[in-house]
Parts: structure tokens; sequence; C-alpha cells
């Protein structure tokens, strides 16, 4: 009986932990639409490495779970013509990634040319990667 007791103080504490550090990533990618709508790379950049440092997360884990009003970074970035934020994000996503469907459905190729985006700087990098 004391076995189980002390499993379960274990497996609670665990899953509390694992909870406020759920919430601690969420706090720090909080303004991280903001700073790609504003093109800014260096405060990008300083964000990414902050969340890989402090949550060992690199951007392929936590992209699909950053909406920006409904958009990915990285169409967020083709839609506000953040040129210097967007081409970071395209390259730093692996290609199978940058390839795949996103919440939607749509490739981000379908998407580009479905916006007539095609002429943007960030649709040429992304078409360079793929």
């Amino acid at each position: 009986m004391l076995k189980i007791v002390k499993i379960s103080l274990v497996v609670a504490a665990t899953l509390g932990v694992s909870a406020s550090a759920q919430a601690d990533v969420t706090e720090a990618l909080a303004n991280i639409c903001t700073i790609v709508e504003a093109d800014d790379k260096g405060e990008l950049r300083k964000k990414m490495r902050a969340v890989e440092s402090d949550y060992r997360l690199k951007l392929k884990d936590y992209y699909s779970g950053v909406s920006c009003g409904g958009n990915s970074l990285i169409r967020t970035a083709l839609l506000s013509n953040a040129v210097e934020a967007g081409s970071l994000l395209v390259k730093k996503m692996p290609k199978s990634d940058l390839s795949a469907p996103e919440a939607d459905g749509k490739t981000l190729q379908a998407w580009v040319a479905e916006n007539g985006l095609q002429d943007n700087p960030i649709a040429a990098v992304l078409n360079d990667r793929l």
C-alpha cells in the first residue's frame, strides 16, 4: 500500500511539472507572432534560441502549435511581407515539414499559389528549399 502511495505522488508531481512546463513554453512563445509580423529577424532568432535552450524545443517541435490569427508563422510572414523573418523560418524548418500539409490541409506552396503570393521573396526561398 505504501508503494502505491509513493508511486502516485511521483506521478502526480511529474504531471504537475509537465503542465507547468507547457504553460511556460506558451508564455515564452506568446509574442512570436508580433515578432514575425514586425520582421525582426534578430529578435526572432533570440526567441528561438531561448526556447531551444530553456525547453529543448526546435522550431519544428512547436511550429504547428503556434497560430497567428489562424495562420502559421510562415504564412504570417508572407502576408506581412516580413522577408527577413520569413526567410529565417523557411531555412530553419526541415524540408519534409515545409512540404507537408498544414492545419487546413494545404501545403505552403499550394497556399502561396492560391493567394497569389508567388512574387514574394519568401516564396522564392521556399521554392529553393523544396
